[in-house]
């Protein structure tokens, strides 16, 4: 005989619920959250192990760590993911730069957005430093390069 944990009632094995207080035996059902800009799982690990490096040297590096990359490490799927995120924010960054040629606002707006793009650089670095492969945030969504 088991114990009710609500009420301390004694319960047959197997009983679904206290006929004492109603409490329900059954084991809680947990719902996990899927994030669906995350891609790790799509990625072999010794993928990931093996061309974290250049990964990581298209963020570093930008343009040239892009290219780096994709002489480097064409047949890594992972690689190849983070070259195209890398090459979007170097993209943005272009387009930012065109930006300035704007008075006033361009040369306000600019800076901000560059910096902007630079933390998200930095955080995808640190991503791949985990082996995760997400997507850039703020970027990400953007249709091209996917």
């Amino acid at each position: 005989m088991a114990f009710c944990p609500n009420c301390g009632a004694q319960v047959e094995d197997g009983a679904p619920v206290c006929p004492n207080c109603g409490t329900s035996f059954a084991a809680p059902q947990v719902n996990y959250a899927i994030d669906p800009k995350d891609h790790t799982a799509e990625f072999d690990p010794k993928d990931i192990s093996d061309n974290k490096v250049f990964a990581m040297a298209a963020y570093l590096l930008s343009i040239i760590g892009v290219i780096i990359t994709l002489l480097a490490a064409q047949k890594s799927d992972y690689a190849m993911f983070h070259a195209r995120q890398s090459m979007k924010i170097s993209m943005c960054e272009v387009l930012c730069a065109i930006m300035l040629i704007v008075p006033f606002l361009g040369w306000v707006a600019a800076p901000i957005c560059l910096l902007i793009l630079f933390v998200v650089r930095v955080i995808l670095f640190f991503q791949v430093c985990k082996g995760q492969a997400k997507e850039a945030p703020i970027i990400g969504s953007f249709g091209f390069l996917k």
